[in-house]
């Protein structure tokens, strides 16, 4: 404490400070290595680590709604599932420095990636199976990491947000069918017309009610992961066009794929018979 001035910050600290402490922020900011000399890197490198983040985000938000589901704590799990809404706009916006590369400045450090792929982000993995989009041999490149590995292959065994949601209308009375509700849930989500009937009921109904809130909040996420997917495909459209993508996926085509699909599907297709 400064004696002439009592109301100045402290800046005397024994050791780091509090703020590093808490943040991290050495470690962040000394965790880039471009591995090459093209300045434009940096800029990639960066946005990827902080969509790291985000995604880390995103997996604590939807797995706090998911124990809040089953705990028949429907506030708490809307709350989690706005908090992501933001989250996710967040994440999106991370695609606008990358989203204006050329070709030729994409291709001035492509090299430097080998065959790394953002395909290969456990993390993304784990929020693409808590959206129902499961699959087992999406564990295969982890094999090298038993930790990464072994939380992955739990997070496939496990009830994805969207079961959680199904289990919660189950307990509240809607028919949801057993094979829904028994189904393997270590193979992705397929949409049932059962559960689409159920949708269509509750937004038949009152505005206000519980279930209609909580199909509001997740229609919200749904949307924004069509958009996260999207932008991705704009992006690497605009960087590499039709190329071979980097870790030899099909780039472009396979994206192009992925930007059709909806997540929790029932909430899409229900708004028709409504």
């Amino acid at each position: 404490m400064d004696a002439d001035n009592p109301e100045a910050p402290n800046f005397d600290f024994a050791d780091t400070t509090p703020y590093e402490d808490y943040v991290q922020a050495d470690v962040l900011t000394h965790l880039q290595h471009p591995l090459s000399e093209d300045p434009g890197e940096m800029v990639f490198l960066v946005t990827t680590q902080v969509m790291e983040l985000w995604f880390t985000v995103l997996v604590h938000e939807w797995e706090t709604a998911s124990r809040a589901l089953r705990r028949e704590d429907l506030p708490v799990a809307i709350a989690a599932l706005k908090r992501s809404v933001r989250e996710l706009e967040a994440l999106n916006a991370s695609w606008t420095p990358l989203a204006q590369l050329t070709p030729a400045q994409f291709n001035s450090y492509r090299s430097a990636l080998g065959e790394g792929s953002g395909f290969q982000s456990a993390m993304y993995r784990r929020m693409e199976f808590l959206l129902g989009e499961k699959s087992a041999s999406m564990l295969v490149p982890h094999r090298g990491s038993p930790r990464v590995y072994a939380e992955l292959e739990k997070a496939l065994a496990e009830p994805s947000l969207y079961d959680e949601v199904l289990r919660f209308l189950h307990r509240a009375g809607h028919p949801v069918p057993d094979a829904v509700l028994e189904r393997d849930l270590r193979l992705k989500y397929q949409s049932s017309p059962e559960v689409e009937e159920i949708w269509a009921r509750i937004y038949s109904g009152e505005e206000s009610a519980p279930e209609q809130r909580l199909g509001e909040a997740l229609t919200d996420v749904a949307e924004l992961v069509w958009r996260w997917r999207n932008d991705h495909l704009v992006a690497t459209r605009r960087a590499m066009g039709s190329k071979v993508g980097t870790g030899g996926s099909a780039g472009v085509a396979w994206l192009e794929k992925r930007a059709t699909k909806n997540v929790f599907p029932e909430l899409w297709s229900a708004r028709s018979r409504v």
